[in-house]
């Protein structure tokens, strides 16, 4: 699936997205309304505008309130996940540790990283079929094998060093249903998308609690907010992917007194690739299906923060997504019920 360039308002086109972040960055930012508004009060021009129309002065200061308490908590939820503390990361010697990195959202990581000379260790069960970068490196790895994944991390210590990023984005879809599949390809579904993470973990978060210093990355799926008929497994899965996350997160403070180790979870909506070869995912204005390229980016922008965080996109149907158990349960039962059709396989 080849993905057009870059461009305005994104390669998706024209989304719900697009319009979210141009009302963040106009009507939405305090930095713009509170001008606005101070103008509105203490200017000449201002005072007889809101005389002539009274409503306006009520409209900017609930969009002022609005935008302030957004950008307070979004403040505060960063202070919070990145436990009030900061880090440093210097990119000529960290080292990546990225599974599922020789196709899909994976590859393009992997270039991305490669392209700003930072060094990236491939696990995977068959190699890129592209070039790689001089800084990446493919190691075969059957990643549901702690045995495997010790060996490969001797081989990964020996010529790049201890990795300080591991990013979790291996994963495998078949769209069956409950009845319908069968137990190796559950076990697999569940080795592959959710036990994986504790293996890794196991045998790369050691160092860096040690040092204080590191991140995990965990890919997980806006289906894991939202259970699918035809990929329950898959949605099961990743739901225990996210509650990985949200614990190794708390873990790290109480039990491992490692704050500086970041954690980042990213739960992207379906995605151009051989993972639903076989489904019809819709392709909506609030839930556009999303190129490699946009998922990949974000989570390297994330990266390179070297901050926790959570990348969310599409953000728009991801949040109706990840509220979802808060709503009326007539509602969630609809929903699940019409995504039914839109994955179901061919």
């Amino acid at each position: 699936m080849t993905s057009p360039a870059k461009r305005w308002p994104s390669r998706e086109g024209f989304t719900a997205d697009v319009v979210s972040n141009i009302l963040h960055h106009t009507v939405l930012s305090p930095w713009k309304i509170i001008p606005i508004l101070a103008l509105a009060h203490y200017t000449t021009k201002g005072r007889e505008l809101l005389e002539s129309r009274p409503h306006l002065l009520k409209a900017l200061k609930a969009l002022a309130s609005i935008a302030l308490i957004n950008r307070l908590t979004t403040w505060l939820d960063n202070r919070s996940i990145n436990n009030s503390v900061n880090d440093h990361y210097d990119w000529n010697r960290e080292i990546v540790v990225l599974t599922g990195g020789s196709g899909g959202i994976g590859q393009r990581i992997a270039q991305l990283f490669g392209a700003r000379g930072i060094k990236v260790a491939i696990l995977d069960i068959t190699p890129p079929t592209n070039p790689l970068p001089n800084s990446v490196r493919f190691y075969e790895c059957n990643i549901t094998s702690p045995p495997a994944i010790a060996e490969a991390a001797a081989k990964i210590r020996g010529s790049f060093g201890r990795p300080t990023i591991l990013i979790n984005n291996a994963g495998i879809l078949t769209g069956k249903t409950i009845l319908g599949t069968t137990e190796e390809i559950t076990r697999r579904m569940f080795d592959v998308n959710t036990l994986a993470h504790y293996w890794l973990a196991q045998e790369f978060l050691p160092d860096m609690v040690s040092s204080n210093h590191g991140m995990i990355v965990t890919v997980a799926s806006q289906a894991g907010y939202t259970v699918t008929p035809n990929m329950v497994d898959y949605s099961a899965s990743k739901a225990a992917a996210i509650a990985f996350h949200e614990g190794l997160a708390a873990e790290l403070v109480t039990r491992y007194q490692a704050p500086r180790v970041r954690t980042v979870l990213v739960t992207q909506g379906f995605t151009r690739t051989a993972l639903i070869a076989n489904l019809t995912p819709e392709d909506t204005f609030l839930n556009p299906l999303l190129y490699p390229e946009t998922v990949a980016e974000r989570v390297v922008e994330q990266v390179l923060s070297g901050r926790s965080g959570h990348v969310l996109v599409p953000g728009a149907a991801g949040s109706i997504a990840q509220r979802l158990r808060g709503y009326p349960l007539w509602f969630q039962h609809s929903l699940r019920c019409r995504l039914e059709r839109l994955m179901r396989a061919e």
